[in-house]
């Protein structure tokens, strides 16, 4: 799988000491793993509150067809700002559940553009939007019709949800 962090819009900052904002975001993916990894964009130092990046990151190495299969499964990325003397400053994160990921990519190698609000660290709505570009491997979709084979059901209380098989 690759991520492509494209841009952000509509971000909101205020400082005291800058009002130069130099943002950048960090990619991480859950469930956590022995595998997780940490990745980071380059800072935008021209584009202020609209900032580009265009940074792909690979990710078949961490993702693989059961990262699809779990309801806690999300890519989270983290907007900071980079500041001379006191470091980052966090902006705001937004979460790409792995269901939005998977969800009508066919056939494989399709490109999609999905975009996220971010989000305060509590969680409630933030300032300002990112965009990314998602593309999947065939050998994920390989991946997934084999697990898809042997998926039990995951219950939820009285609710049970799972796979369908096909026959």
């Amino acid at each position: 799988m690759e991520i492509t962090i494209i841009s952000a819009q509509g971000l909101k900052y205020s400082s005291l000491f800058s009002h130069h904002i130099r943002p950048f975001i960090t990619l991480t993916t859950t469930p956590p793993s022995s595998r997780t990894q940490v990745y980071t964009t380059t800072v935008d130092h021209q584009g202020g509150l609209n900032p580009t990046w265009g940074d792909k990151f690979d990710l078949s190495n961490v993702v693989d067809a059961s990262f699809f299969y779990h309801k806690s499964s999300y890519i989270y990325l983290q907007l900071y700002t980079s500041r001379l003397l006191l470091g980052p400053r966090f902006l705001g994160w937004c979460g790409i559940p792995a269901v939005d990921i998977a969800d009508g990519f066919s056939p494989a190698g399709t490109v999609r553009q999905l975009s996220y609000r971010l989000r305060k660290k509590d969680g409630s709505k933030g300032h300002g939007v990112v965009n990314v570009l998602v593309k999947l491997e065939s050998s994920i979709f390989q991946a997934m019709k084999r697990v898809d084979s042997g998926v039990q059901p995951v219950n939820f209380g009285r609710v049970a949800i799972g796979i369908p098989v096909r026959r």
